[in-house]
């Protein structure tokens, strides 16, 4: 069926809280508002107070709370409402939540999920619309989990609802509307697992969250140019698939990575290091990064678009590595 990444997301809640009984959602307004995002709409009315709980305005609180609800067997899905807010709960998550397992010999699981939003591109401001995500990749215990369409969407959170790890579940704002199809039968989708978005022989793209979209708009135009780059959705950066994104560059010798976050510091430079000290010998060219300039996150519209970066930038990188094949789209510079 035809639905929208917000509704894929919602669905996956409500059927695996109908399958197990110990999944639990907190947070702020998710329960009688439904969500600041209209993410949790109607999973009051079926599953009570008890199972949907609208919390206090402390993160800290409420992360504590599921660390400590997850560590005795509960499995709690928590949202904090906007990734920009993580970093007033650091400490339960980075100093407990990854910690606990590790510290008890694996004796203790923490089934634990924290829901965020990322992303700019929506008009929110520089503190609700930044990508945080390379802050978690830093910190071992924690997995993370960044989906670009609703049929990932949904497959990838039910998984990070049975595994017995915390996991932090990014979903950028900006594709809450976005249409896909989704199987109405039970499915996931195994964290850790690269997806070929698109097969390709002469560059290697690899697009995180939203970025994908981009990725994949930019190879309409990059094939009508002679050019077939492979488009790679990691979906997971944490634990993140090494072996698909090398033998992608083994074959097509060119590599790309895009991120919406800044580049300094970002995902996208850990990737960069890896096919630089494992596969090193097969690359034909520079790697290239995209990604956000290091500067807040915009207000102005006008400057909120300058700052994302967009299909033509991907299509500008390709120019650099790709001799003799220099063009650009319509509407970008």
């Amino acid at each position: 069926m035809l639905i929208r990444y917000n509704k894929a997301i919602n669905s996956a809640l409500k059927e695996e809280m109908q399958k197990d009984p110990t999944v639990f959602i907190a947070g702020e307004d998710v329960a009688n508002a439904g969500g600041s995002f209209g993410i949790t709409r109607g999973l009051l009315d079926e599953f009570g107070p008890e199972r949907v709980i609208d919390t206090p305005i402390s993160e800290s609180a409420i992360v504590g709370m599921a660390v400590g609800a997850s560590s005795t067997g509960l499995r709690p899905v928590i949202e904090i409402m906007f990734m920009d807010f993580i970093a007033v709960c650091f400490d339960p998550i980075i100093n407990q939540a990854a910690k606990m397992r590790y510290m008890s010999g694996g004796q203790m699981t923490l089934p634990l999920v924290i829901r965020t939003q990322s992303g700019a591109g929506v008009n929110a401001g520089p503190q609700h619309s930044q990508s945080l995500e390379a802050l978690l990749f830093h910190i071992p215990g924690i997995k993370v989990v960044m989906p670009s369409n609703p049929y990932d969407a949904k497959g990838l959170l039910k998984a990070s609802i049975r595994d017995n790890n915390p996991v932090v579940f990014i979903e950028n704002k900006a594709l809450y509307g976005m249409k896909g199809e989704v199987p109405e039968e039970d499915y996931t989708i195994p964290l850790g697992e690269a997806k070929i978005v698109k097969e390709g022989k002469d560059v290697t793209i690899v697009a995180l969250g939203q970025m994908v979209n981009k990725a994949m708009a930019a190879a309409q135009t990059l094939e009508n140019n002679g050019i077939s780059p492979e488009i790679i959705d990691p979906r997971t950066i944490s634990p993140l698939d090494t072996e698909t994104i090398k033998q992608s560059v083994k074959k097509t010798g060119r590599l790309i990575i895009v991120h919406e976050a800044v580049k300094i510091g970002g995902v996208g430079a850990e990737i960069a290091a890896m096919v630089q000290e494992e596969v090193f010998d097969y690359l034909d060219a520079p790697i290239q990064r995209v990604a956000a300039p290091f500067t807040p996150v915009p207000y102005s519209k006008p400057l909120e678009n300058y700052y994302l970066p967009n299909e033509n930038d991907i299509i500008q990188a390709v120019n650099k590595i790709c001799v003799g094949r220099q063009f650009s789209i319509a509407g970008h510079s």
